[in-house]
């Protein structure tokens, strides 16, 4: 799912007898389907046919702990007010999100999946995807799912409201809010531990890799806190492998592994690629593809590969947006270079989630450090 927010579920096996047969049992002859041309029997992300979400003997997901809810579609429509334009908050590859109230006043944000014909069963491997995983995690740095709807032909997933958007919209200027050095280090802090909880396998015992991690999919709330979205994609690794072969390579043009397009081979360094990227956007306020670029200039990573280590060169790319007064060039260079080994060509030189999390946590504090001294210099004189 490409849109900017995600869900998390909760429990699937106490819908309310009246929805059990709306919900997948349209869907239920494609799973078969896809079930026959499946090449990967043991994954326990396969979709199961409509039955198998209902059996009470199977073991469920652990709650989250709010629960999560099943919603009609008159719901759906009642809570974006038939989907008004002006609750219109987003669009993406999955279609189209608004801003919505619950009947219980709750302020929502509602993703409505619409994709072409040729898209549907995608559309709904995806949609699907989300929930099951979703379900099953509980992460402050994950954005929760609220519930799903699936009634009838109808798709919406139901996601907290985050009210600062994504972090693009904000280095881009679209936000109301200017981002300063020590804002972002605390959002790319925030988005490496909701990385680092996926990779740590200690949600469902087996590491997931995200494989759509982008800075549209870090949302915002009041706070600035970062939270991930968009599971559309993840992919839950095979017990005790590190690595799983696949025949697409799905995510978002800019934020690929080169190991993972050129082999096929989805790693969990896949995700401290994509992550490594969000670091040089951060640190320059560009976009990682701009088409309005000449030829060479298009990728941010291969535009400033070779200048993140050489501190001269580096204050050229800096975002004019900071303040000077915000960040020292010790933290910008630290940054310069976990980002440049995150977007190493070789997966096996890249940094783990958690040693990045360890970094920016020393270089939030260096640049904290450095201000102070800084300051006390300035009352000195």
């Amino acid at each position: 799912m490409s849109s900017n927010y995600a869900i998390s579920t909760g429990p699937i096996l106490n819908w309310k007898k009246k929805y059990i047969i709306m919900p997948f049992g349209l869907v239920s002859a494609w799973n078969k389907r896809r079930r026959s041309k499946s090449e990967d029997l043991g994954d326990p992300w396969k979709y199961k046919p409509a039955e198998y979400w209902q059996l009470k003997d199977q073991n469920p997901p652990s709650k989250r702990h709010h629960g999560s809810s099943v919603f009609t579609l008159r719901e759906m429509e009642e809570a974006t007010n038939s989907f008004a334009e002006g609750n219109l908050i987003g669009k993406g590859g999955f279609g189209r999100v608004y801003k919505g109230t619950l009947r219980s006043g709750e302020v929502v944000a509602i993703k409505k999946m619409e994709v072409p014909p040729f898209k549907a069963a995608e559309g709904e491997r995806e949609f699907r995807v989300e929930v099951d995983i979703l379900s099953r995690l509980d992460h402050p740095n994950l954005v929760s799912l609220i519930g799903y709807c699936a009634d009838g032909k109808h798709r919406f997933l139901v996601y907290e409201y985050m009210h600062r958007g994504n972090l693009q919209d904000h280095l881009n200027g679209i936000g109301e809010v200017k981002m300063e050095w020590p804002m972002r280090l605390r959002v790319a802090i925030g988005a490496a531990i909701g990385l680092a909880y996926l990779h740590s396998s200690s949600a469902v015992g087996i590491p997931i890799v995200h494989r759509d991690f982008k800075s549209t999919n870090i949302l915002l709330n009041t706070n600035f806190e970062a939270k991930i979205s968009d599971f559309g994609l993840a992919k839950l690794m095979p017990e005790g492998q590190e690595t799983y072969m696949t025949a697409r390579v799905l995510g978002t043009f800019g934020y690929f592994d080169p190991e993972y397009t050129a082999t096929g081979k989805l790693t969990l360094q896949s995700d401290v690629y994509a992550f490594g990227v969000v670091l040089l956007e951060l640190l320059t306020g560009r976009r990682a593809v701009d088409l309005n670029q000449g030829p060479s200039d298009q990728n941010l990573v291969y535009q400033v590969r070779n200048i993140l280590n050489d501190r001269k060169k580096l204050r050229k790319v800096i975002d004019p947006e900071m303040s000077r007064s915000t960040y020292t060039m010790e933290s910008i260079a630290m940054v310069a270079n976990l980002a440049s080994r995150c977007v190493r060509a070789e997966s096996s030189e890249r940094p783990s989630m958690e040693d990045c999390v360890k970094e920016l946590q020393l270089i939030l504090c260096t640049n904290s450090k450095g201000l102070g001294m800084a300051m006390h210099t300035l009352r000195m004189v």
